[in-house]
This record gives C-alpha cells, sequence and structure tokens, in this order.
C-alpha cells in the first residue's frame, strides 16, 4: 500500500502544477486517467490506451491517427479530400476560406464557410475548376485585398493574382513574378495589403527580404533587407512588423549553420537557430533604419489587434506579445499545458476575440489554447484546451464563428481506391464551432489530455544508482538495462502489406503484396524467429518527415508548413531551421553518457569515385567479404551538424541508389570487427527505396540480404547477449496498405524480444524511439515521446540467446543490370514452394514495350542515382505504379487501375513530389 500512497502523491505533485491553470475539477479527471493506467510502478501514456486499434479506427475515445493521438474535434467538421492545408484566409466579408494545399489534387481550393463545403479548386490538374501554371505553395497566406476583390496566392517564384468573383470564386489566374536572385528563389512568406489596397507588401522568405509591390501592375518599388527567412507580416499603421524566422543576420564571431544559402547563428552541437527576431520597418520613410525587436525561437505567425503584435515563438512554445507603442516584447505567454514536457506544442497561429479571448493552435497537440487577455501588458491568464483535427495550422474569429484550418485533417484517409491507402491520400479539414464559455472549455481541457496521453508520470527518472535490477526496458529514465547495445536501421518507403502481406497468421493483404518471402527471404525468417508486428506506423508521410520522426520524434513545423513546395529545403539535415532545440536522440545518448556511432543517417555530405558504379561496388563487396580486404572504392561522408559529424563512421555512403546495400553491410562489418559497437548504432540502408539500376525487387533483395548478414553477426557476437536491434522504415510511401497507408514493417531482434508471437498492439516509429530513450537512459526531446508508452510488451526478461542465420537472397540481385558486374550475375537461391515465385526476368510484353520505354525516359530524370540523389524526387504516384509494373513484369495494373498507364497519364502525376514541382 505504501508504493501506491507514493506514486499518488508524486502524481499529485505533477497535477498540482496544473492546478493554475485549469482547475480543480479538471485535475481530478486527469488524475484518475493517470491512476487508472498505472503499470510498474508508473502511470503510462497514450499507446497503452490504444490497445490493438487501429490507424483509422473511432472509437469512443475519438479516431485514431499515426501520432500516438485520438482526434474529436470540437464543433462541426468538414473534411477536405484534396490534400493538405498549408495556410488559410478568411474573406474580408467573412463568408468564404481560402486555403492553400499540397499533396493532393489542386493547389488553392475555396470554401463556402456557410455549408463548409469546397467550392472551388484552382490547380494544375485538368479536372481543376481553374487551371494556373504550378501548384507549388508557400508557407504563409492566400492574401485577400482590404476590398475582397483580388486574392494573392504565395508560390516559388512570386503570386499569382486572382480576381474574386461575386460569389467568393476565383478568376483571371495573373502571375506577379519576383526574380531570383541567383540561386535564391522567392519563396514567398506572408502578404499583407496597404489600407486602401494599392500595395502588397511581401515577405521574400528566400531572399531575406520584404518587399513592397504594386497592387495592380506586379511591379516591385521597394525592398528592405531583414532576418533570416521572414515569414510572417502584419501591418500596424505606417509599421509593419516581420517575423524572421531565423532570426538575425548572423555576426563576427557566430557560430553558424546554413540554411538556403544563408549562415544561420546556430548551435554548435545541435545546429539548432538560437535567436529569432521581429523586423520593423516604417513603410511611410523609406531611409529609415529597419529596427529588430528580439522573440523566442523560430517566430511564425504574426497578428496585430488592439495595440498589440502576437508572434507565434514555434521551437519556444511561447507567444511574444509586442506593445506597439513601444516596440517591445512586455509579455511572452507560454503555451506548454503539460508540465511533464516544455516544447514540442508547436504553436503556429493566433488570433483574438472581440471578448477579449485569446486563441492560439497547437499543432502537435491537435488543440487550441485559450487566454483571457486584456492589454499587452497584463499577464494573459490560461483558461484551457479545445481538441481539434490533426494538426491545427491557420485560425480566425468571424463574428462569433472561430474557423480552424487543420493540415491533415483525418490523417491519410482520402478515398482513392478500394485496394487501400497510401500516406499521400492526405486529407486535411475545416473546423467551425462558436468559442464557449470557460467551463466547457476547461471540460475539454481533459478531452485534449486524453487525446494526447499527457498523464503524470509519464517520464519518470531514476533517483539513484544501484537499487534497481536490470530489465529490458526499464520503468524509469537512468534505471539499469539488460540491453547495452542499441541497433536502428533505418530502411526506406514499404508498408506493411508490400512486404509481409503473404503472412497468413498476419493481417495482411496478399493482393498488394509486391515483395513477399522470396525476394525478403531474411525479414521472413526475422518476423518468424523474433515476432511479427502487423499494427505498427510509420508517422511521416516522406523522406523529409520520416527521418525528422526518427531522429527527432517529431518532424518540426517549419518541415511540416514547407510541404506544399519543399524548395528551401527537404531532408532538414543540413537546414538550422529543421532542428528543434533540444536536440536529436544521439545528442540524447551522449547526454546520458552513452557512446554513438553513425552509418550515413541523417548525414547529408559525401564524395566518391567517378568508378564507383554500381557493378564495381558490388564486385568489391564480394571481394570485401571473401579477403577481409578495405574496399577499392572509398566514400567520403559527413554531416553539416556537429555533434552528428563527430559520431559519424567514415566510408559509410548515404542515400545513392548505385551503391548495393551489401556494400555498405561490409563497410560496417569490417568497422564493427575492428572497432565493435557503440551504445547508439545508427544506420540507414536505403535500397528498398527502388529506382537504381537494378530492378526493384534485386534493390529489396540486395536490401534484405544485407540486413540479413548484419543480424547475423550481430547474432553470432560477443556483444548478442546484451544488444536490442530495431528495423524500421523511414516512411511507408511506396505503396498501399488495406489498413492504413502509415502501416509498416518493423522487427525487434534481442535475445530479450518476444520470439515467435504476432503482436497486434498498437505501436509507432514515436513508441519505438521512446523504447530506445527507455533502454539507454535518454531523456525524451519533446512532449511526444514524453507522452509516448514504451514497447513493453515486445519484450521479456527471459532471454532467447538462439542466434539468426542469414537466408540466402532467392532474387537475383543484379537482376534488371543494363550491364553485368565484371564479377559476373548473381545466382541467387531457389525460391520456396508456397509463396509468391521470385521474379527471374524483366521482359516486357510486346504489347507494353511502348509504354515501358516511356517510363524509362521518365526514370532517367527522376535524381535516383549519383552524387545528385534525393529520396522522393519522384512523384510518388508515378513512382509507385513504375514499381508496380516492373515487379510485375508489365501484365498487371496498379491496383485499382484498369490500365497500365504512361508516366504522365498517371492520375496524380500532376501533383508535385516533395523535391520537384515538374
Amino acid at each position: 500500500m505504501q508504493v501506491t500512497r507514493q506514486r499518488r502523491s508524486s502524481e499529485k505533485e505533477q497535477i498540482s502544477l496544473l492546478g493554475r491553470r485549469v482547475g480543480r475539477r479538471t485535475l481530478l479527471v486527469t488524475a484518475g486517467i493517470a491512476v487508472a493506467l498505472g503499470v510498474t510502478g508508473t502511470a503510462v501514456a497514450s499507446t497503452y490506451r490504444f490497445g490493438t486499434q487501429q490507424v483509422g479506427q473511432v472509437t469512443k475515445d475519438g479516431q485514431v491517427v499515426a501520432a500516438d493521438q485520438y482526434i474529436d474535434p470540437y464543433g462541426d467538421r468538414t473534411v477536405i479530400n484534396d490534400g493538405k492545408i498549408m495556410s488559410s484566409s478568411v474573406s474580408p466579408d467573412g463568408t468564404h476560406l481560402a486555403a492553400s494545399v499540397a499533396d493532393g489534387d489542386a493547389a488553392l481550393v475555396i470554401l463556402d464557410l456557410a455549408t463548409g463545403q469546397v467550392k472551388q479548386r484552382v490547380g494544375t490538374n485538368k479536372a481543376d475548376d481553374l487551371r494556373i501554371g504550378s501548384a507549388s505553395v508557400g508557407q504563409e497566406g492566400p492574401t485577400y485585398s482590404p476590398d475582397g476583390k483580388q486574392l494573392w496566392l504565395g508560390q516559388s517564384d512570386g503570386y499569382t493574382k486572382f480576381t474574386v468573383n461575386a460569389d467568393g470564386t476565383l478568376s483571371n489566374p495573373t502571375a506577379v513574378a519576383i526574380p531570383a536572385d541567383g540561386s535564391k528563389h522567392a519563396l514567398v512568406g506572408a502578404a499583407v495589403f496597404s489600407a486602401d489596397g494599392s500595395t502588397v507588401y511581401s515577405a521574400v522568405n528566400g531572399q531575406n527580404r520584404v518587399v513592397a509591390i504594386d497592387a495592380a501592375g506586379g511591379t516591385i518599388k521597394q525592398s528592405w533587407a531583414v532576418g533570416n527567412a521572414p515569414r510572417g507580416l502584419a501591418l500596424v499603421g505606417g509599421k509593419l512588423y516581420v517575423s524572421n524566422e531565423g532570426g538575425r543576420p548572423a555576426q563576427a564571431g557566430d557560430t553558424t549553420m546554413n540554411s538556403y544559402g544563408t549562415q544561420v547563428p546556430a548551435n554548435g552541437d545541435t545546429g539548432a537557430a538560437t535567436t529569432g527576431t521581429v523586423s520593423v520597418i516604417d513603410v511611410g520613410d523609406p531611409s529609415a533604419a529597419v529596427g529588430s525587436i528580439d522573440v523566442g525561437l523560430h517566430p511564425t505567425a504574426v497578428y496585430a489587434k488592439k495595440g498589440a503584435v502576437f508572434v507565434t515563438d514555434t521551437a519556444d512554445n511561447s507567444v511574444s506579445v509586442i506593445d506597439t507603442a513601444k516596440d517591445k516584447v512586455v509579455q511572452t505567454i507560454a503555451t506548454q499545458p503539460w508540465p511533464e514536457a516544455k516544447v514540442g506544442y508547436e504553436p503556429g497561429a493566433v488570433t483574438l476575440t472581440d471578448d477579449g479571448r485569446l486563441l492560439v493552435t497547437l499543432g502537435r497537440a491537435n488543440a487550441v489554447a485559450v487566454y483571457r487577455y486584456t492589454s499587452p501588458q497584463q499577464p494573459a491568464g490560461f483558461v484551457g484546451l479545445l481538441p481539434t483535427d490533426y494538426f491545427p495550422s491557420e485560425i480566425a474569429a468571424v463574428g462569433k464563428k472561430v474557423v480552424v484550418s487543420n493540415t491533415r485533417g483525418i490523417d491519410a484517409r482520402r478515398p482513392t481506391t478500394n485496394a487501400g491507402h497510401g500516406t499521400h491520400d492526405t486529407t486535411s479539414s475545416l473546423t467551425q464551432f462558436t468559442l464557449p464559455d470557460d467551463s466547457v472549455i476547461r471540460s475539454q481541457t481533459v478531452k485534449v489530455f486524453q487525446h494526447n496521453g499527457w498523464t503524470p508520470g509519464s517520464v519518470k527518472t531514476a533517483k539513484g544508482s544501484g537499487y534497481a535490477r536490470p530489465v529490458p526496458v526499464p520503468a524509469r529514465i537512468g534505471d539499469p538495462s539488460t540491453i547495452k547495445h542499441v541497433f536502428l536501421l533505418v530502411k526506406e518507403n514499404r508498408t506493411y502489406d508490400q512486404v509481409f502481406g503473404d503472412i497468413t497468421k498476419g493481417d495482411g493483404d496478399p493482393s498488394v503484396t509486391q515483395f513477399g518471402e522470396n525476394v525478403t527471404p531474411n525479414q521472413h525468417a526475422l518476423a518468424e524467429q523474433f515476432g511479427l508486428y502487423d499494427n505498427f506506423y510509420d508517422v511521416g508521410t516522406n523522406s523529409a518527415e520520416g527521418h525528422n520522426w526518427l531522429m527527432q520524434s517529431d518532424n518540426p513545423e517549419y518541415t511540416e508548413s514547407s510541404a506544399g513546395e519543399y524548395t528551401r529545403s527537404y531532408d532538414t539535415e543540413d537546414d538550422v531551421l529543421g532542428h528543434q532545440k533540444t536536440g536529436f536522440i544521439w545528442t540524447g545518448a551522449q547526454a546520458a553518457g552513452k557512446s554513438v556511432k553513425d552509418y550515413g543517417e541523417f548525414q547529408s555530405i559525401e564524395s566518391k569515385p567517378a568508378d564507383a558504379t554500381w557493378q564495381n561496388l558490388y564486385c568489391d563487396a564480394k571481394n570485401m567479404e571473401a579477403t577481409g580486404q578495405q574496399t577499392q572504392y572509398p566514400i567520403q561522408t559527413g554531416s553539416a551538424i556537429p555533434s552528428l559529424n563527430k559520431v559519424s563512421v567514415p566510408g559509410f555512403p548515404l542515400f545513392d541508389l548505385n551503391v548495393p546495400d551489401v556494400y555498405k553491410e561490409q563497410i560496417w562489418k569490417q568497422d564493427f570487427e575492428k572497432n565493435g559497437p557503440a551504445n547508439l548504432n545508427m544506420f540507414w540502408f536505403s535500397n528498398d527505396h527502388t529506382g537504381g539500376p537494378a530492378s526493384p525487387a534485386a534493390e529489396v533483395a540486395d536490401n534484405d540480404l544485407a540486413v540479413g548478414k548484419m543480424v547475423d553477426t550481430i547474432t553470432h557476437s560477443k556483444y548478442w547477449k546484451d544488444s536490442a536491434i530495431f528495423v524500421v522504415e523511414d516512411d511507408s510511401q511506396a505503396g498501399l496498405d488495406h489498413v492504413d497507408g502509415h502501416r509498416a514493417p518493423v522487427q525487434v531482434i534481442s535475445p530479450y524480444a518476444q520470439h515467435g508471437t504476432v503482436d497486434s498492439h498498437y505501436y509507432s516509429q514515436i513508441t519505438m524511439i521512446r523504447t530506445i530513450e527507455q533502454i539507454l537512459g535518454i531523456h525524451p526531446m519533446n512532449q511526444m515521446d514524453s507522452a509516448a508508452t514504451p514497447m513493453f510488451g515486445a519484450f521479456t526478461s527471459k532471454p532467447n540467446y538462439t542466434p539468426f542465420t542469414a537466408q540466402p537472397n532467392r532474387t537475383s540481385l543484379t537482376l534488371g543490370l543494363s550491364t553485368q558486374p565484371s564479377c559476373g550475375s548473381d545466382a541467387p537461391a531457389p525460391s520456396v514452394a508456397g509463396a509468391a515465385p521470385a521474379q527471374t526476368s524483366v521482359t516486357v510484353p510486346p504489347s507494353e514495350q511502348k509504354v515501358a520505354a516511356q517510363w524509362k525516359t521518365w526514370e532517367s530524370h527522376q535524381r535516383l542515382t549519383g552524387t545528385k540523389a534525393v529520396p522522393d524526387f519522384a512523384n510518388p504516384e508515378q513512382m509507385n505504379r513504375l514499381t508496380w509494373y516492373e515487379t510485375h513484369n508489365w501484365t498487371k495494373p496498379y491496383p485499382g487501375d484498369s490500365k497500365i498507364y504512361a508516366p504522365n497519364d498517371v492520375p496524380g502525376a500532376y501533383i508535385p513530389s516533395p523535391e520537384n514541382d515538374g
């Protein structure tokens, strides 16, 4: 009984911190949640409550999404099946909302706020109501003129200006160009009109300046240099307030890191931005110096009302309030509702109602925070939270109504094909409500806590050493684990059904399986020996998001809001704006006194010999394995992030489909045998991405064999007894899954892993990262992994030390090569009866040879190989079909299609890929 009393006392201490914010009634309910969920002496968080629920499932607690959360918004919801909302604006008369969208079938949609329905779609698709030249959209806007007769949509190279018709629809699209400055495109942020509508002030994000544009003629009248990555704008009288997401310009002696060709003041360890500023421009005096006000990190939205400018400090989780009479921050409002974690809520938009309530969207909490606000000098008082849909990004008060745009809506549930879902089936949503009284808001606060799994005691830390018995996954951070070495193997892009849909004992669909047992014999053998997990989810939609979720347990707001063009950066390894201030999993390991080695993951610098072709590296790998000699083609790699560069193992290649994964495995093996492992070892085995010189099946087989050999080596070594290997995809965007596009294969390999089981409990990348943190004593990085439940159920205290023996590949690794390697073609092992046979040729039927040739030409432009290789450059809808056609020898249409399409005829081919707007 003593333990129970102590636990409840600790919970009350945590709850008391919240009490000043949400009131006693809320506290008692929250305390009840925490006690009800208590296990192993600690309160656990959201994923414990999911049980075996699946993403997309609607439960009494709400709908399950892939980020360890439930959603059940307050008010009325309209689901928008046109992609992710990047930003939105309400028309001056309050009747319509214009929303820029990405990853869908339009660039801009107009919604009727009275009905909540989409009234017009604007984009590059021939089926759109209005056609424009580019589907790229910026982080901010679109913007209506004061009289409501114009709408300006920000894009990569300026704006598209529209006439707003009497019924709210748009017409007469006209390009307003802002010229590139060398290699720097405009990448416009927010725009704001002068009071008379004659001038448009634009934050030219990519060029670190603000320009004044003649609204009628589109010419640039004036330009001001501001801080780094200007984004939000507000015009108050004759002063323009500009948020600089990258802070002030660098000064002599600053430690800096790159962002789109600009050196930004940065932390010398994590490479995260260290300043945030608001520039102040006197638009009436061209000779006046531009002022600067220090605010929190990553200032994004700027909103002005009643003598104040409100700035969302997204990375600092606060709102800076600037008194416009003094041009000084007079108060900072915390947006950290859960005492267990200070960061990770990502405030992104703000509005003030006429009755004095300040509303702030918390993107990663799926909530709107409500405050009582009187004046700039009077401290705001926290009232509570209202739940929204997935990732609220914009908010506006329209009379007594509140309108919230939610970037990810109800997750990737857009109806596209009855064969299953893909991660790019993204939705967004609009929620509307009349702001309730404070008592209702307080009661809804409990719901937000439940949705996010915010329970007291979610992060328990050890109070001393020598008292706890070692267990595989300790209940407290810092208590001893039986596991000393963690190996995190990151792969690329596969869904569960693509790989494991043929395993009958799991929840699979063999009709969409492309790389079953005869392509991935090692993954199947590992699943048989160490357990099959058929309810695991990758959070991100693509590589830019996926690697962030694994390394930061978050996809920072900067990357989230950049998805409409990704021109500034895609993978943010070398972009300071994509890094959270609390660091990465490896910096957390180092802070906990653990050693780290990195093999390619999150690195961004590489050079290699000109003759390091796929064929030569394949032969080199065979020679290294047979003789123990070092590589004949040394590859130089590194990272722009200082802390990662220090632990990067030389010679391990980055993403490049011209490099076989079996070559990477040999580079690692030589280091492993010579120097042994670190406590945390991170890898990027990327060839299951497909698109290289070999056929897709060969590339996936190459990836499978490399992983199998690596696991074989570890399990036959002296380190096996205290090791755990996690094999995970960075994302699952490259195919369909009958449950959800985020569902992906994962493997947990350890003497302490549950062997031979099928585990259907909800797990995600976030819960996996929390498990690694728990094992190595790493403090969680933000509220997302702080709220996650470690994968306690995946482990047992009774070890089984049986090693794994790698399976020979059954699909030829050289299948599909136009030139076979000098050491000879690969001769695979025979297929196993009962499984889909291994592909043995890449023949194209005569009837499809013309279309196959068109695909070959298309593929040559997708930057899949060489030093300029970029993951996800190719349009996902096209890339997925090419992979399907090739794995089925051009005999079978993609699931849901009626025929084999040429590249430009693919449904969705007009959607800009992450890296390519073409």
